[in-house]
């Protein structure tokens, strides 16, 4: 049972424990807050100082940024397909053509004919160059006659001088694709078959 004095001294305890708790509370809490402030600007100018650095296993990397950053032309450029259709179409039928393909195609360019037209007609006529009078270079059937047959020095020989005689010859006349040009370069050819197999030559260069 408690006494007098002491039921006397237990509240004036009380109240000067809950004052000081207060006052506890008062002085501590700014002080947290004003830490964690203050850890949070040191944090994040921590993170601005290193915006070029990369860290890898607890190493950082720093790497300067470029005073000039990249731009992006507008222009587009496009190599010419037509050598290496031309080039995948003999090596297919493994002619001895290959390897001229750049040069037929410029060629065609210089005489105005489409660049399928000679490698075709050297397929109707000689198999791309593989059934040709020997040594003669002639994969075009040109000027081949009853007394003989025209031969070349070379394939870039034959390619040039074909392909003049097709532009002066035929395509100054008039005789401009595989159905009129066979009239004249082979009339013997029933119903126009050479002119076809030509075609489809073509076709498949493309």
């Amino acid at each position: 049972m408690l006494t007098q004095l002491e039921y006397e001294a237990k509240p004036s305890f009380e109240f000067w424990k809950n004052i000081f708790l207060v006052a506890i509370f008062f002085l501590i809490t700014p002080l947290t807050l004003g830490i964690s402030l203050f850890s949070i600007m040191s944090l994040e100018k921590t993170e601005k100082i290193d915006l070029t650095a990369n860290s890898f296993g607890g190493v950082k990397v720093y790497a300067s940024l470029p005073s000039e950053f990249p731009k992006i032309s507008g222009e587009a450029t496009s190599e010419d397909a037509r050598p290496e259709l031309i080039k995948q179409y003999l090596i297919r039928y493994n002619s001895p053509l290959l390897g001229l393909e750049d040069f037929m195609v410029t060629k065609s360019d210089e005489y105005g004919l489409d660049y399928r037209l000679i490698p075709a007609i050297a397929q109707q006529e000689s198999n791309l160059c593989k059934i040709i009078p020997s040594n003669t270079y002639n994969c075009w059937g040109w000027g081949i006659h009853s007394k003989g047959t025209l031969g070349f020095r070379s394939y870039e020989e034959a390619i040039t001088t074909v392909m003049e005689g097709l532009k002066t010859e035929y395509i100054n006349k008039g005789l401009t694709t595989p159905d009129t040009i066979w009239t004249k370069y082979t009339p013997s050819s029933p119903d126009g078959a050479w002119a076809k197999g030509v075609n489809q030559f073509m076709l498949a260069m493309e």
